[in-house]
């Protein structure tokens, strides 16, 4: 913290920065402060009151010093009078003290329909049971899920939208490891607001009564921050669908099937809270938990510290040959390409957005976003397709037992 201009004396200054409106002070100290104080402002035209209020609100934490050697001491606890601890508004007098202002005595305050506000009583208990019984009920009944959606960009909150839309039967689970969803479709290119979607995708902002300038071939959002709320309030709101945020996909279930392409599919993802995973090689073994899905749709993003997840692991296991990973920006070709490739990369696994390249090869695009939204709405059909396949052989082979069963029995 740097001396502020106009002259004050360093051993004055070093005083303010280290005082703390807690500690004790002897009377002598005090009269010579407030001394100087006003010798300091009227040598440099700044009001005692501003001083006080400066020391009043922001000198805290510190230590206190002397001014004559500058030399800070120990800072000593001090028990506060319970009689002390009042709400009353508070005003900054010139020697930077505070005192209750007297009732109806602000006329700086306007009346408000919030004043006298208060609370309905609860107890503390009463909020943790509130939340636990939801979250583990949650957890009960999406541990079986039709489709478990990783990553809630602006792919994966397309996709769960569109799911909730053309399929309210689905039982639909988001997993985001961040605390806040939404990925980088919180901003524009380069941390700017505007948000740019190249046209036919401005059919989605007009579905969910986002406004944006019209220029021509594209539109403009004016925040980006509009779009994805407003996308991700349809998705919160839809009852099939569930996020479970702070929490990581660390890896995949994988079945052996030998009637499926490759004698294997995707059956449901691992998870575990963030902040374990970030830390498994600081702690001892913290096991994970699992959602079982009939399929999993992954749009976890180009490859980076946590990006491309699910790509890298199939890759690792074998079950794709080559991932050449993301190519050289290209706007013009890579939007059509990431729409039209989104498809069911290996049984129970459709991979939407960003993470298509890492397989593909295909080129980033760049500070757009029309083919991150419509790449989730894609993703959503053929999930759905995929599904109601799986649905129907699991019946066919359900009544094919039950069949043969009764033969036997005849």
């Amino acid at each position: 913290m740097e001396a502020p201009q106009g002259g004050m004396p360093q051993g004055l200054w070093k005083s303010c920065y280290l005082l703390k409106p807690q500690d004790q002070f002897s009377s002598s100290f005090q009269g010579a402060f407030k001394d100087r104080l006003r010798a300091f402002s009227s040598a440099s035209n700044v009001p005692g009151t501003i001083m006080a209020a400066m020391l009043s609100r922001s000198c805290v934490r510190v230590f206190a010093s002397a001014a004559k050697d500058n030399k800070p001491r120990a800072s000593a606890n001090r028990v506060v009078p319970k009689a002390s601890l009042n709400d009353a508004p508070k005003q900054y007098i010139e020697t930077g003290a505070e005192a209750p202002m007297p009732t109806g005595s602000l006329p700086s305050m306007a009346t408000t329909p919030f004043d006298n506000y208060q609370f309905a009583p609860i107890r503390e208990a009463t909020v943790s049971r509130a939340m636990t019984k939801r979250y583990f009920g949650d957890l009960d009944n999406y541990a079986e899920s039709d489709v478990v959606i990783i990553g809630a960009g602006s792919a994966g909150l397309s996709c769960a939208y569109e799911l909730s839309k053309i399929a309210p039967d689905v039982r639909v689970a988001i997993i985001e490891q961040n605390v806040s969803p939404g990925g980088g479709a919180w901003l524009g290119g380069q941390l700017f607001s505007a948000m740019v979607v190249r046209k036919p995708a401005d059919k989605l902002m007009a579905e969910l009564g986002v406004e944006y300038e019209d220029e021509g071939d594209y539109v403009v959002v004016k925040h980006a921050a509009l779009m994805t709320s407003t996308l991700l309030s349809k998705v919160l709101a839809a009852p099939n669908v569930k996020l479970f945020n702070a929490t990581a996909a660390e890896d995949l279930i994988i079945r052996e099937d030998p009637n499926v392409r490759g004698g294997k599919y995707v059956g449901g993802v691992v998870t575990n809270w963030t902040l374990v995973t970030l830390h498994h090689d600081t702690q001892s073994c913290m096991d994970p938990n699992v959602i079982e899905a009939q399929v999993v749709v992954s749009s976890c993003g180009h490859d980076g510290p946590m990006g491309a997840h699910s790509v890298k692991r199939l890759a690792k296991l074998g079950m794709v040959p080559d991932v050449p990973g993301m190519a050289a920006l290209d706007m013009n070709s890579a939007e059509d390409r990431i729409v039209n490739n989104t498809r069911e990369v290996v049984p129970g696994m459709v991979l939407c957005g960003m993470e298509l390249s890492e397989v593909d090869g295909s080129p980033r695009m760049g500070p757009t976003f029309g083919a991150m939204f419509v790449s989730g709405q894609k993703a959503a059909h053929v999930a759905l397709a995929a599904l109601r396949k799986r649905q129907a052989a699991a019946a066919a082979k359900k009544a094919a037992t039950g069949a043969a069963a009764e033969a036997i029995a005849a």
